[in-house]
């Protein structure tokens, strides 16, 4: 159960779906608690805000504070939802308030889509690397639903879920070279079974038969699941955006790009914040959500400075690199590939109060093919601050890393491909225990963050949205929220 946090009047519902890139609304629905798959996921009964707005706010509260870097602008502009933040996770929280409900909302970001983590990663929807004994794991697999839901309903309506998301069936390989690595595989395809994800081990020789490119010697083996997919999270972001502006004639979307946030505006006499404050508006909203990635830790800083508020959300940027290979003839994929140290690498979790700089690189193989039929190899960790400057030397480890588990990539030089070569640099939002940070600011009922995914946004992205949009509407949580919750996390 989530903790209702703002009044709402009676329930209604209605569907939403697209055609020729018009949405369409049916209102003559009865109201329903269940959720319902359709074109933009899961469904979530209406709830309506007590009071509609759109457009410039007609009133103001006569006793407000600002806690920020500068003064209130005279332009202010009023949603049931702002939203700070445009990735993959807060345009996906966008795309659900708008789907789900009748609320409006507005997304504020001081880029553009697609220019932070989003943008720079190899958007696998697997669940070969999870633990089903992880707390995260209900999250991630409500959120793999989602999204195959959300192709099939584009099937369904005579779309191509490749064309419109970059979806596509991969299956993936999670592989190992060592005894341990065997062991360790095994036990991990009997977890996934039982937590009903097909699954099955691969000896060397039938890895090999399944994907001849690798080589893990004599020793090794793999874990296959043949189900997972992968997207292109450029496309996908492309589509959510689409989806999100066809609200925007209802007056109930609006978006706010290269704007950045300098503060929040607080009622006196509620002490809940109801407005933030960008570097040319001020945008009013009921709930305020918080999806800014790496930076949400500095930009909740600089917000509450100056006010009795404690909160550091201690989510630290953890920088990746990617190599990008367009037209490359001399390596093949079948299926999606990453090594057993990928899993380690990821779930590693610190003692809080680390020097960020004090941890070493660590470079694990992941292998896959995107829908341009580009190799794209990985991938990197690091503790860097927030530099995303390309760094050669880790590039050429990642080439070596590929090269002991595709021996095709040993015979050229990485220079003779440097033309044909791109590189993808993110900061991955990184919390210290592994988790995200989902709900409410302890004492705010009204601000809530929704961060810290490292480098698994894209996967739980969905499932993320349908929960802080449940926690909103004050409904119950598809998935237990609490290990999520910033309380005793971020306090």
């Amino acid at each position: 159960m989530s903790s209702a946090s703002i009044a709402v009047n009676s329930p209604s519902s209605s569907n939403h779906f697209i055609k020729d890139g018009v949405t369409s609304v049916n209102v003559n629905r009865l109201c329903s608690f269940s959720f319902e798959s359709g074109l933009f996921g899961s469904k979530i009964p209406t709830k309506k805000l007590s009071l509609s707005v759109n457009g410039t706010r007609p009133t103001r509260p006569e006793r407000i504070s600002y806690s920020g870097l500068e003064p209130v602008k005279a332009s202010s502009r009023s949603f049931d939802v702002v939203i700070v933040g445009a990735g993959v996770i807060g345009l996906t929280i966008a795309r659900q308030f708008l789907t789900g409900s009748d609320l409006s909302v507005a997304v504020v970001d001081k880029a553009v889509p697609c220019s932070g983590a989003t943008g720079a990663g190899q958007g696998y929807i697997w669940m070969v690397h999870k633990n089903p004994a992880s707390e995260t794991w209900e999250l991630t697999k409500r959120s793999h639903q989602l999204w195959k839901m959300l192709a099939e309903t584009i099937r369904d309506q005579g779309m191509d879920p490749l064309q419109v998301l970059g979806w596509k069936k991969t299956g993936s390989l999670l592989v190992g070279r060592t005894p341990e690595d065997s062991v360790m595989l095994r036990k991990r395809v009997s977890q996934l079974s039982e937590a009903c994800v097909r699954a099955e081990y691969l000896s060397t020789d039938e890895l090999h038969y399944k994907e001849p490119a690798i080589y893990v010697g004599t020793d090794g083996g793999a874990a296959f699941a043949p189900d997972d997919c992968q997207l292109d999270a450029h496309q996908a972001v492309s589509y959510i955006e689409k989806v999100n502006r066809s609200f925007a004639p209802e007056g109930r979307y609006a978006e706010f790009y290269h704007e950045q946030v300098t503060g929040l505006v607080r009622s006196t006499s509620s002490g809940e914040f109801e407005a933030v404050q960008t570097s040319n508006n001020t945008l009013y909203g009921k709930a305020i959500v918080v999806a800014a990635g790496c930076w949400s830790r500095s930009l909740m800083h600089d917000l509450f400075k100056g006010s009795h508020i404690q909160l550091d959300a201690l989510v630290m940027p953890r920088k990746g690199h990617l190599l990008v290979f367009e037209n490359f003839n001399p390596l093949q994929l079948n299926h999606g590939s990453m090594e057993v140290g990928y899993v380690d690498y990821q779930n590693a979790t610190f003692p809080l109060g680390l020097d960020d700089q004090s941890q070493t690189l660590s470079v694990s193989m992941t292998a896959t093919t995107d829908t341009m039929g580009n190799l794209v190899l990985g991938s990197s960790r690091q503790f860097a601050g927030f530099s995303t400057e390309v760094d050669d030397s880790i590039v050429l480890h990642i080439w070596k890393r590929a090269g002991e588990f595709f021996p095709k990539l040993k015979e050229p030089s990485l220079t003779d491909f440097i033309k044909n070569r791109k590189v993808r640099v993110g900061l991955r939002p990184y919390m210290p225990d592994g988790k995200p940070v989902i709900g409410n600011v302890p004492g705010l009922s009204n601000l809530f963050l929704a961060t810290g995914h490292e480098g698994g946004g894209l996967s739980m992205a969905l499932g993320t949205a349908e929960m802080v949009v449940d926690m909103v509407l004050g409904n119950t949580t598809y998935v237990d929220s609490s290990p999520f919750a910033a309380q005793g996390r971020c306090c």
